[in-house]
């Protein structure tokens, strides 16, 4: 009934006064308010928005599916450097090859775009991209010293 009456633009929440004896929670009265200006009754009204992404936005996504890619290549090869699987080397290149597309992409996002939308390309996936290169870079060490 409320959501109807919030609906219709209807406000009518008049509180009925309880005896002072009783400890209750307030009831209230039936709705006899009328409609507030600008509504119809019985009729919803709907807004519809556009919703379109920004450059940035679409360009971040890319970079996002690509990093998700390079983020699963990097934690096969790590398990399988853990491991100490023949295929742990090959696993590794994979993930440094996934790593240097994502890096090519970001590249060419950050060089192709306005330098604000560089800046926000930058200030939203640069961080993650730079920590997914040095998680790389260390499982390389670790298998080469191992």
């Amino acid at each position: 009934m409320l959501r109807q009456i919030a609906r219709t633009g209807i406000s009518c929440l008049h509180q009925i006064p309880r005896p002072a004896t009783t400890v209750s929670r307030p009831s209230f009265a039936p709705c006899t308010a009328q409609p507030r200006p600008g509504y119809s009754q019985g009729r919803i009204q709907t807004r519809t928005y556009a919703i379109s992404k920004s450059e940035a936005d679409e360009r971040i996504e890319e970079i996002q599916e690509q990093y998700a890619t390079a983020k699963d290549e990097f934690e096969i090869a790590v398990e399988e450097t853990e491991k100490k699987t023949v295929y742990a080397a090959d696993d590794r290149a994979a993930a440094a090859d996934e790593l240097a597309k994502l890096k090519e992409l970001y590249e060419a996002a950050v060089n192709d775009t306005s330098p604000e939308i560089a800046k926000e390309i930058q200030s939203r996936v640069g961080q993650r991209i730079r920590e997914l290169d040095h998680a790389i870079q260390g499982l390389e060490k670790s298998a080469m010293e191992n």
